[in-house]
């Protein structure tokens, strides 16, 4: 990766951060105007692009770094085909000589509603790899290039994303990594289980509460999934499939 980008990140980072959180506030601010709020924190999320600020600055990673705009696509034409589905709408996608290069998602959560939509979130990444993994297998767009996929986590930064989360074991004992561990604490392992099993090429997990956020303030609870790393590791695979040559 370029040195300008390496010296920047952090910055850029916290900008991402800060234009999450103003658009969720706009959103929100939107749906109370026209007076059709949506119950609890459901309002700010329904409009989408909050984690347009993530797509912009891996854009612009990728740019920087060679990588054709032609090839990128962002917004639009973001369907691919899955082997379980007709089709899946990805966040950013690379295409390059009708290969798939990248394929990449950015998801959230906010409390307080940490336990119900846990399982939703973790289900709902586990599958969109595996029917893309499926359909790369079939030959659905690739002939030679293995594409790489990524998965970027931020969750708020908050009491209740830290408490300790009883476990039920009625049956069987749950794995120990999970006793007592906290939400925030499960999407970390979640983010690093899905790179250790192959499902994913790269995950990054970040944390961040409105307050500093609106101030580009988060944090990286684990080493292995700062933005820095997920981010070295896109530009290598557009280095080796997605720039002009």
């Amino acid at each position: 990766m370029k040195k300008k980008i390496l010296q920047n990140m952090q910055a850029r980072v916290g900008k991402a951060v800060a234009g999450y959180w103003l658009t969720r506030d706009s959103q929100t601010k939107r749906q109370k105007k026209s007076g059709r709020l949506d119950q609890g924190a459901r309002g700010a999320v329904t409009g989408g692009a909050q984690m347009d600020g993530f797509i912009s600055l891996l854009t612009e990673i990728l740019q920087e770094d060679g990588v054709r705009e032609e090839h990128i696509f962002r917004k639009r034409c973001l369907e691919l085909p899955g082997f379980f589905r007709p089709t899946k709408e990805w966040d950013l996608l690379v295409v390059r000589d009708e290969q798939l290069i990248i394929a990449l998602e950015a998801k959230s959560q906010v409390g307080p509603s940490f336990g119900n939509n846990f399982n939703n979130r973790t289900e709902e990444a586990m599958g969109n790899a595996l029917d893309l993994w499926t359909a790369y297998r079939e030959g659905a767009f690739n002939s030679t290039v293995k594409p790489w996929l990524g998965y970027i986590f931020l969750i708020e930064d908050c009491p209740q994303s830290r408490y300790p989360v009883k476990v039920r074991e009625p049956h069987f004992e749950v794995f120990p990594e999970f006793k007592g561990a906290s939400y925030a604490k499960r999407y970390e392992l979640f983010c690093r289980k899905l790179v250790r099993e192959r499902h994913y090429s790269a995950t990054t997990f970040l944390m961040a509460n409105k307050v500093d956020g609106l101030k580009g303030i988060y944090t990286e609870p684990a080493n292995d999934l700062k933005f820095e790393l997920f981010a070295r590791s896109l530009v290598a695979q557009a280095a080796a499939f997605g720039k002009k040559i």
